[in-house]
């Protein structure tokens, strides 16, 4: 199994049809298989049934193979919710979400939480919105990718 996500981890860095074609046939190789461990065999073939998502990145290989930051996201929530309990409506589940949104967007774009909420509540407008935020460094990051992608001619190519 670690092999395969090895190879599918190089694949990302060097796409061809030909690897893309081995390595859908090992895919259904590997969950087609059979061992003693009933439990295995069910997690094998739940997994073998998700072949286009697990793939997915045969098609886009820019696509991440994990959702690990995603995870991350949500593991300051799921610690307090297994300290203090769960919220006791759903006005207040709407209320942690939204909170825990904003603390987790703000600290990715280095703007400080405590201070985005004051400049909201005070309606001061000097911290940036985070919608501003989330677009520039969008367009940051899609600007740095294209300059890695497109070859820089260095002299003595005819000018156009």
């Amino acid at each position: 199994m670690w092999d395969f996500y090895a190879d599918l981890k190089k694949y990302k860095t060097a796409p061809s049809p030909e690897e893309k074609e081995r390595l859908e046939a090992r895919f259904d190789t590997l969950f087609a298989t059979k061992t003693e461990f009933s439990t295995i065999n069910g997690a094998l073939s739940r997994l073998g049934k998700n072949k286009a998502e697990l793939l997915r990145v045969l098609e886009r290989p820019e696509l991440p193979l994990h959702n690990n930051p995603s995870e991350s996201d949500i593991r300051d929530y799921v610690t307090k919710r297994k300290i203090s309990g769960s919220t006791r409506s759903e006005l207040g589940r709407r209320c942690r979400d939204t909170f825990a949104s904003l603390k987790k967007t703000c600290r990715k774009l280095g703007i400080g939480f405590w201070s985005y909420l004051q400049d909201r509540v005070r309606g001061l407008g000097q911290v940036p919105r985070l919608a501003a935020e989330i677009r520039k460094k969008a367009a940051e990051l899609s600007a740095g990718k294209a300059q890695t992608a497109s070859p820089v001619s260095v002299g003595g190519g005819a000018e156009g």
